[in-house]
């Protein structure tokens, strides 16, 4: 079967924002400096196995509207034709990563042994595939959502034989993924959560997924990996209550069970919306309690209440993504994963290509803008200025104090605040000055 998918598209290379080509980057230079590291590193770019080569096309109200040559991907044969064109794709992009979950690249067997069986052959060519091309494993995943078993959770299943076919998959799934040389490994608790409290023991399910995390970060150590376990924040969908609702849920999920330091955050854009939150939020959120990991990369439509995963096109909330990102140190293991998919009237090979190119000139000048900032200095500037009365001697010792000594100050008449201005118009201006 041609592997021949995407015809005589070549390398994607830079030609600057003077440039007409539209499969030309225009802002992603990826061996630009900028603040002593490289475009490509800032950014660590990563192509999504499921949206863009598992997904068919498919929505709530209507069935597959893409025609692959890899469909049906019920077969190794197809399974290992869809990795050798993603990996055409990496080629073509040049981006420096990829991810997956184990259902996106290896087709489901009659059990969980020639699940394994055909999972672990696909490990085998992706290997291959890896040895001469440039693309790297940013982290692998267990998809623990879409088959019937998980419809009631995985690790906050109620049926322990659930829970138990959960810690097999996710063995085998981090065992690839260590093998691949993975720089992370993703647990995302897709149906984690409940329907309604009528059936539900809350307090149980949320041990239950303590504990099952307690024993990932064990195994980690094992066997060595010596990538970051990552936990994803989701609201809403597909559950009603999902237990891994934001940044700071999870955080203080991951500090009851004793694993704030073990455990660091992959934060999604669309998963910032739907909870109510930007996603400068969740990512400042985040890194103020020492969780920021990973991003995924991607937008929701406003006018749509749920996850509707498209490519991102608004540099300005992109910009200020990065800015808080740069401000936390920037990635480490962690990076920018495209979580976004095509529409699916958008159905040719070259509308995956331009997707992509698209987006990452979006985060390219996003970060421009965002370096921007950094070096201006007049935002970090005014936010220490509003904070400055807090450097003194005497408003140290208000925080080792007590309310007595307050109350004895202000009755004096020795302390009488006056409110000052927050300035916030301004420094939307000054923003808007560099996006």
């Amino acid at each position: 079967m041609s592997t021949e998918f995407f015809g005589d598209i070549k390398a994607i290379t830079y030609e600057g924002p003077d440039s007409d080509n539209p499969l030309a980057f225009h802002h992603y230079d990826p061996e630009r400096v900028l603040l002593g590291k490289r475009m490509e590193d800032h950014l660590r770019f990563s192509v999504a196995w499921w949206h863009s080569f598992a997904w068919e096309g498919t929505d709530p109200f209507g069935g597959p509207t893409f025609q692959r040559p890899w469909h049906p991907q019920d077969t190794l044969q197809n399974a290992r034709l869809k990795a050798d064109i993603a990996f055409q794709m990496f080629d073509i992009l040049g981006q420096p990563f990829f991810c997956w979950h184990d259902a996106d690249i290896r087709p489901e067997g009659a059990d969980f042994a020639e699940s394994y069986r055909n999972f672990q052959a696909i490990i085998d060519h992706i290997q291959g595939l890896m040895s001469s091309r440039k693309a790297r494993l940013l982290w692998g995943t267990a998809n623990m959502f879409s088959h019937r078993r998980w419809m009631a959770g995985a690790a906050t299943n109620p049926d322990p034989d659930v829970f138990a076919y959960a810690m097999a998959t996710v063995k085998t799934c981090m065992d690839a993924t260590h093998r691949l040389h993975g720089q992370n490994y993703v647990l995302w608790g897709g149906r984690e959560g409940y329907e309604t409290l009528l059936n539900t023991d809350m307090a149980q399910e949320l041990d239950h997924m303590g504990r099952f995390l307690s024993m990932v970060v064990d195994y980690k150590h094992k066997i060595g990996f010596q990538g970051t376990i990552l936990l994803e924040p989701k609201p809403q969908e597909p559950t009603k209550h999902q237990y891994d609702f934001d940044a700071a849920t999870c955080f203080g999920f991951l500090q009851k069970y004793g694993l704030e330091g073990e455990v660091k955050l992959n934060l999604e854009q669309g998963h910032a919306f739907l909870a109510g939150h930007s996603f400068e939020h969740e990512i400042a959120t985040a890194a103020a309690l020492g969780v920021l990991g990973s991003i995924d990369m991607n937008r929701n439509d406003t006018q749509s209440g749920w996850d509707t995963d498209q490519f991102p096109n608004a540099v300005p909330e992109v910009a200020l993504a990065y800015y808080h990102i740069l401000r936390a140190g920037g990635f480490t293991t962690g990076g920018t994963n495209f979580d976004a998919k095509l529409r699916r009237q958008s159905l040719d090979p070259e509308d995956l290509i331009a997707a992509h190119v698209g987006a990452m000139d979006v985060c390219a000048r996003a970060l421009k803008a965002a370096v921007a900032m950094i070096e201006d200095a007049t935002l970090q500037e005014a936010l220490e200025a509003r904070y400055q009365g807090w450097q003194s001697a005497e408003a140290q010792a208000l925080l080792a104090g007590n309310l007595e000594d307050s109350f004895a100050r202000v009755m004096a008449g020795e302390i009488a605040p006056q409110p000052r201005s927050g300035r916030q118009e301004r420094l939307e201006n000054l923003v808007n000055r560099f996006v």
